[in-house]
């Protein structure tokens, strides 16, 4: 019994043995199996909460040991990433903004190149909105700045109606078309508008905008042309208008003639008109004188013409006027006008005047050269049959000018034609010779009419004035040689200053070499000169006179002639 008890008890002892042995290998197992996986799983929930400092322990080279050291790998890694993830984000927002900087500086060139620019710019999308413009575009439009236009629709702001006003719609618009159709497009015959209402000639070029073969807008440019055009137009108008009196010119008329030369125009009159004394205006008064005689009449042919008429300068005192479905009977009507228009018509000291001539093309068969020859030969016709009662109309407005400004000139002209008759009478001078004498003595002092009314007017002149007042015999001789019926008096007018010494003026003339009729006018209007200053007396006047042509004899007057003189004034024949 005791032994059953002992081997219960030993076998007792050997299993509880035997189990503390198994528990503990099965410890020692479990351990080892499953304290890495723990260790891995620990290590993941760090990793998960954000701990990346911890790593799993790899005991060993099994299915845990390969995914710990992934499970490392991967710690190291994120731990790599977020240590290096400042440097990196500092680094990468270097660099943005380095490009940022050099995005910014390229467009501020871009924007510094389009505003250097004297041409206008600006750029829209496809919607016609504007993205960008220079400060060329914005001033040139009367803008402020740029927000005054980005995002606007460029057609409505600046391109919505044409240069009469009307409507230009946008289907139309070449802008449009370069975007539509993908390609350039320009024109210079629009206006832009500005921002105040007014428009303006424009010059423009619209270029699409292409990126990846795509459309995606247009570049405009543009400048304005307003001055060119005015310019254009100026050289327009003077290449076929005559400058001086705003009449077509020769070129003008003959290339534009054949417009006029049609069966629709029939009968076509021509008349054809020549300026009468406009080379003596010239020569007298000079060219300005000379050009207000060729704009007056100018100006009398426009009033006296019809709006349909064409009035042509083709010479320097030529015009051609046509009249289109004009006959003859409408044409001397016409021609008739014109005469009135010149009948009261003055420019400076010249009765203005104009020889006409006319011809009528009834057929058109004939040609119109030949109508323009005969009305030209017309118009030779008429200066030639009425020269004399022009020249003569000329002289006497010249003369009565003259007077009209200065009573005292006619009282000295008047006065000395008179006393030079008695002198011819009393040297026995022939009839046609008193008659000559008279007539030089009257014209004299013609030549007067070129100086100014302030010298004629004073007493004591400067050396300047008296070199112009010395002028007057010259300039009497010119207007007196461009007329037949005063030809002959030139030449005494031209002399009446000289002097019997030679000291006179403009020629230094000496004795005898002065005409007699010269020499006569020198005595009597220097002896009415005297005569009629109205400081004195009238008897000491004539005194005073007597002596100046009496102390004169043998130096400034002819002693024969101024002793005659004398005698005739003594005999108290005349004052």
């Amino acid at each position: 019994m005791t032994d059953v008890v002992n081997i219960i008890f030993l076998t007792v002892i050997l299993v509880v043995l035997a189990l503390a042995i198994s528990i503990v290998i099965y410890n020692v197992v479990t351990g080892r199996l499953m304290k890495p996986l723990e260790n891995l799983l620990q290590v993941s929930a760090s990793l998960s909460s954000g701990d990346l400092s911890k790593r799993v322990k790899v005991a060993r080279y099994d299915e845990i040991g390969i995914i710990s050291e992934s499970l490392n790998r991967v710690a190291d890694k994120m731990q790599y990433l977020i240590n290096n993830l400042e440097s990196n984000v500092k680094q990468r927002t270097e660099e943005l903004h380095t490009a940022n900087m050099k995005l910014e500086k390229n467009n501020s060139q871009l924007q510094l190149i389009l505003d250097s620019t004297a041409e206008s710019i600006y750029g829209v999308d496809r919607n016609g909105k504007c993205t960008f413009c220079n400060v060329s575009c914005i001033q040139l439009l009367g803008y402020n700045n740029q927000e005054e236009l980005l995002g606007k629709n460029m057609h409505q702001q600046i391109h919505h109606r044409r240069r009469d006003g009307t409507a230009y719609p946008i289907d139309e618009c070449k802008i449009y078309k370069a975007i539509s159709q993908g390609k350039g497009f320009e024109d210079d015959n629009e206006v832009f508008w500005k921002a105040d209402g007014t428009s303006f000639d424009v010059v423009y070029h619209s270029y699409p905008q292409i990126i990846n073969g795509e459309v995606v807008g247009a570049v405009i440019t543009f400048m304005d042309i307003t001055e060119r055009r005015k310019r254009e137009a100026e050289i327009q108008y003077l290449s076929c208008h005559d400058t001086l009196t705003g009449l077509y010119n020769r070129r003008c008329f003959e290339d534009n003639r054949i417009e006029y030369d049609t069966p629709d125009n029939l009968p076509l009159s021509v008349i054809f008109a020549d300026i009468n004394g406009l080379k003596m205006t010239n020569d007298i008064f000079g060219h300005t004188a000379g050009d207000d005689l060729v704009k007056k009449s100018a100006e009398i042919l426009l009033q006296s013409c019809r709006k349909n008429d064409v009035i042509a300068r083709v010479g320097g005192d030529e015009f051609i006027i046509l009249l289109p479905k004009t006959n003859k009977e409408d044409a001397e009507k016409i021609l008739a006008k014109i005469k009135t228009g010149f009948l009261n018509a003055r420019v400076a000291a010249i009765k203005c005047s104009i020889s006409l001539g006319y011809d009528t093309k009834t057929s058109i068969d004939q040609p119109l050269e030949e109508i323009m020859t005969n009305a030209e030969n017309a118009m030779y016709k008429d200066k030639t049959m009425n020269r004399n009662s022009i020249n003569k109309d000329i002289i006497d407005t010249i003369i009565e000018t003259l007077h009209s400004k200065h009573t005292k000139e006619r009282q000295h002209s008047l006065a000395v034609s008179e006393l030079c008759g008695k002198v011819g009478s009393a040297l026995n001078l022939s009839e046609p010779k008193i008659s000559k004498l008279k007539r030089a003595a009257y014209l004299h002092d013609i030549g007067k009419i070129t100086l100014d009314e302030s010298i004629l007017d004073k007493e004591t002149l400067t050396e300047e004035e008296l070199e112009k007042m010395r002028q007057h015999s010259v300039v009497g001789y010119r207007i007196l040689n461009l007329f037949d019926d005063t030809l002959d008096l030139a030449e005494y007018v031209y002399s009446h200053h000289e002097r019997w010494d030679g000291k006179g003026y403009p020629r230094g003339l000496k004795g005898e070499q002065i005409p007699l009729i010269s020499r006569i006018i020198l005595i009597v209007e220097t002896y009415d000169r005297v005569l009629n200053n109205d400081e004195i007396a009238v008897l000491e006047r004539k005194k005073q006179a007597i002596n100046v042509i009496k102390d004169g004899a043998g130096k400034q007057f002819d002693p024969v002639i101024a002793e005659l003189f004398i005698q005739i004034m003594n005999n108290g024949n005349t004052l």
